[in-house]
């Protein structure tokens, strides 16, 4: 048993010996193995990451427009970057008025609650005012949802909303930077150079730049062929605890030289906003601004409205902005798209850009919805090219409304004009389809250009039936003649600023029927 003893415990000692060799060798070569799949897989990392950017779309400006974009692009899973300015609350006396239609879009675009909690005001139209009368004409909101109304709000409050919206995505970067010029390389938009809030320049890239950054916009100049028309400036006002005539609803007051509107912003605010034609106005600074509201302007309000007008001027709270018109005149160019004020303006009188704004990103919408692959940026931007034609109804129809409106609504030494101006005023105060058409296609309801052409006609054929009823008379006839032609001369260059082609005839367009990338549905299906 002793001798047999040393084998027993040589050969147990030879085993472990043995043992732990053969481990410490498959550790190593498991080790070996472990680091080259590792070096493998960073590779292969590393690769990916050189053939495509860490975003999808860089959306330049975080107002009403691009924050709407950028939330729903994101929900769709694209990689947004999002870079603002200034990220601190927007403080404006415009864009504080969201149409029916306009509303409707918020809905469709999952952005309904951005209204609540900012003490947003329901409307339900408008009250009229020229010269002692006044009449009241209401949305043609039957067959929506109870909630379905106008909005009226602060601007700036509207706007953190979205941002806060947009930015709860984790598919969305929201930056604050100052974008200082785009990126492009052999005729393609590949992102955009900005300094950042430590004032570092960096660099942002993405197969697709869409610029939002306003009617100041420094980037529109390579992505359009801008003709802005500056034919007014508002002066913005804010009345304290004011009771309107007709609650819930916008007021028009037909004055000299322009009109006013009051409408409320907040349950203790109402917004005025008085128009002064021409691009200088009275000086603020000076007093003489205060002396025009105070002598020219208050005579021509409702008497409701003068003692609380007042007061706001004391306030010495007088506040201008410039009013912008200008035609949306695209040049297509790969990887950019614009869109909101930068790329289309009307006169501010009828509250339309965000309808405008919020309709363009729907149609934005559908159309990116089966894209996979942006990085084709020639493919991408024919496909697109089909945006500007597809936008045409609901743009056209509210743009071409609100230039005429505004010639409508300016006093003019023209007699013809002036009864052009009294038959609009007459033909809204009749009613039903009188006043219910016409707006239907304010508020962004009805978005047809012809029925558009069709009412403006009619408030002229109104006024010359007015002219010459019940006695005719050789005097009556010229003045009518005129008052059509003046007519026509207000809408019939819109009309042809906005595309008569367009416009009307949009299935005509050969970008109408435009196909997305095959490759693009593809990959999409693939997927």
């Amino acid at each position: 048993m002793e001798y047999l003893g040393f084998p027993v415990v040589f050969a147990l000692l030879f085993g472990t010996i043995l043992s732990l060799l053969l481990t410490m060798r498959r550790k190593k070569n498991s080790s070996a193995t472990s680091l080259t799949m590792h070096a493998q897989s960073a590779l292969l990392n590393e690769n990916d990451s050189e053939g495509k950017e860490e975003t999808d779309v860089i959306v330049v400006g975080a107002g009403v427009a691009g924050s709407a974009l950028a939330y729903t692009l994101g929900k769709d899973g694209r990689r947004i970057h999002l870079l603002e300015r200034d990220l601190t609350e927007p403080d404006r006396i415009v864009g504080e008025l969201l149409q029916p239609g306009g509303y409707l879009k918020l809905v469709e675009l999952g952005l309904e609650d951005c209204v609540k909690g900012i003490d947003a005001q329901r409307v339900l139209g408008y009250g009229l005012f020229k010269e002692g009368k006044h009449t009241k004409v209401s949305y043609p909101l039957e067959g929506h949802n109870a909630d379905v109304a106008g909005r009226s709000f602060h601007n700036g409050r509207f706007i953190q909303r979205l941002r806060e919206k947009a930015s709860s995505l984790p598919t969305v970067r929201l930056e604050q930077g100052t974008v200082l010029s785009l990126i492009e390389t052999n005729g393609i938009v590949k992102g955009v150079r900005y300094r950042s809030t430590s004032g570092e320049e960096r660099e942002a890239l993405a197969p697709l730049t869409i610029v939002c950054d306003g009617c100041f916009s420094n980037l529109r100049r390579s992505l359009c062929n801008p003709k802005v028309d500056v034919p007014s400036c508002f002066v913005g006002l804010v009345l304290e605890n004011c009771e309107l005539p007709y609650p819930n609803h916008g007021h028009v007051i037909l004055a000299d030289p322009s009109p006013i509107l009051f409408y409320p912003i907040s349950s203790t605010e109402v917004r005025c906003l008085v128009d002064v034609p021409g691009q200088k106005v009275p000086s603020v600074a000076s007093g003489e601004m205060a002396k025009y509201l105070r002598t020219v302007v208050a005579p021509q309000l409702p008497e409701q409205l003068q003692t609380p007008f007042l007061a706001a001027i004391e306030s010495g709270n007088i506040r201008t902005m410039p009013n912008k018109i200008m035609p949306a005149s695209p040049l297509p160019r790969p990887g950019a798209l614009l869109l909101g004020d930068a790329f289309n303006m009307r006169h501010p009188l009828t509250g339309g850009g965000m309808t405008v704004a919020l309709s363009d990103i729907v149609v934005l919408e559908r159309l990116f919805k089966p894209l996979c692959n942006l990085h084709d940026a020639s493919a991408l931007c024919e496909y697109v090219e089909s945006f500007y034609t597809l936008r045409k109804p609901v743009a056209s129809t509210i743009n071409t409304l609100a230039g005429a409106l505004y010639k409508v609504f300016c006093a003019s030494p023209d007699q013809a004009m002036k009864e052009m101006q009294q038959a609009c005023f007459d033909y809204l105060s009749l009613g039903g389809v009188f006043s219910s058409g016409p707006v239907a296609l304010l508020s962004g309801l009805n978005p047809r250009p012809l029925s558009l052409v069709v009412h403006f006609f009619a408030v002229a054929v109104y006024g010359v039936g007015r002219l010459l009823y019940p006695f005719p008379s050789p005097k009556q006839f010229w003045l009518g003649a005129r008052l059509l032609l003046g007519a026509s001369n207000i809408i019939f260059p819109i009309i042809k600023a906005e595309g008569v082609r367009q416009m009307f005839f949009p299935n005509t367009v050969p970008a109408y029927y435009r196909a997305p990338p095959a490759h693009s549905i593809q990959e999409r299906s693939n997927g």
